[in-house]
């Protein structure tokens, strides 16, 4: 009798929450997988992908919800999924980015896109806010047309305690923009007469993924394939600086409801200011730059990285009412659209000041 009182020893509260989490992970696993499915369907019927996992596994997470909300059993791995993946994912996000990058561009290239990120956050930002867009889903969309896309709105989303339609709308609608300027790019460049170099850079300054951005500098050449992923990687790079002032900005935020909710909460020291998978992140960009990381394991974290984050893009999906992003969708479309305008200008205007090329 004495022993029944006695603490649980680490491994049975571990058994304790994967008995809590499996239903609902289970669930945001055969989320990804319907993702995944349609990604190769799209490749066989189309021969090119449109749209992709992580923007399909929000879009199926949100038709099942249509259909069926999950139930409470479901929640905390909806939870876990939606929140803590999504941390890792970001985390190993760094071993795909190193210092180098920095070097292979020159320190006036460099400096330009610092300034560029700058000015397009602030201006996108401020475009959203005039269009009537929540403080926290305006961030989300400058975040995404600044940086890096979907991969810069999901580190961003729990930084800022975006809930999970807001997340949605974000990425929904800046996916759909983003294959449109893939699609439009090139007959851009040919029209302007940009030279391989020229081109590449312009498409690493405003194309959104670093895939994205070797399907649109293909058709002029290897040079612009080249520019445009080492340029892209440069811009990656800025993610982590944002994200570490946005975890500063953070508490001055209106406070708010979140369908993703809130980790963290007993942190102490350093992550109490700046969130653990960002220090995480950083970190990985260290070991990379400076030989820690193996090069033989830079490819398996990119896929990874890429696979948690569709896992929980599939569980903000699950908790997305799709009325209120279809709501969203005229607010959004503008925001993005007028963001890509400027992001181009501006990026070509530096491009012009920097004689490059």
């Amino acid at each position: 009798m004495k022993h029944s009182n006695m603490p649980r020893g680490a491994g049975h509260i571990l058994i304790v929450r994967a008995r809590r989490i499996w239903k609902g992970l289970s669930l945001c696993l055969f989320v990804t997988t319907l993702a995944y499915f349609l990604e190769v369907a799209e490749w066989l019927i189309f021969g090119k992908i449109w749209l992709e996992a992580l923007v399909l596994a929000i879009l199926s997470g949100m038709v099942i919800r249509t259909f069926r909300v999950p139930s409470n059993a479901f929640q905390p791995g909806i939870v876990f999924s939606a929140r803590y993946l999504l941390e890792m994912s970001v985390v190993l996000l760094g071993a795909t980015v190193s210092a180098a990058s920095l070097l292979s561009v020159g320190p006036a290239l460099v400096a330009g896109i610092v300034v560029l990120v700058g000015v397009s956050l602030i201006s996108s930002f401020g475009i959203g806010r005039l269009l009537g867009l929540p403080c926290r889903m305006a961030l989300l969309v400058a975040c995404g047309n600044s940086i890096c896309g979907n991969s810069a709105i999901a580190a961003v989303a729990p930084i800022i305690r975006a809930d999970g339609e807001e997340v949605a709308s974000s990425i929904a609608f800046t996916a759909v923009l983003g294959v449109f300027v893939v699609l439009g790019l090139p007959f851009f460049g040919v029209a302007t007469g940009m030279s391989g170099g020229t081109f590449g850079a312009f498409a690493g300054l405003t194309v959104y993924a670093v895939p994205q951005v070797v399907a649109a500098t293909a058709p002029l050449g290897l040079l612009a394939v080249q520019t445009g992923t080492v340029v892209k990687l440069v811009r990656v790079l800025m993610l982590g600086p944002v994200c570490f002032g946005l975890s500063l900005l953070a508490p001055l935020l209106p406070q708010q409801e979140t369908t993703v909710p809130e980790t963290g909460n007993g942190a102490s020291g350093v992550f109490r200011f700046v969130p653990w998978f960002i220090v995480g992140f950083l970190g990985m960009v260290c070991c990379r730059s400076i030989g820690l990381f193996p090069a033989s394991l830079i490819v398996p974290a990119s896929q990874v990285a890429t696979f948690l984050t569709v896992v929980s893009m599939g569980a903000l999906g699950l908790g997305v009412d799709m009325r209120s992003v279809v709501n969203a969708g005229p607010r959004v479309t503008c925001t993005v659209v007028l963001s890509l305008l400027m992001l181009g200008s501006a990026s070509y205007g530096l491009l012009v000041f920097l004689s490059f090329g």
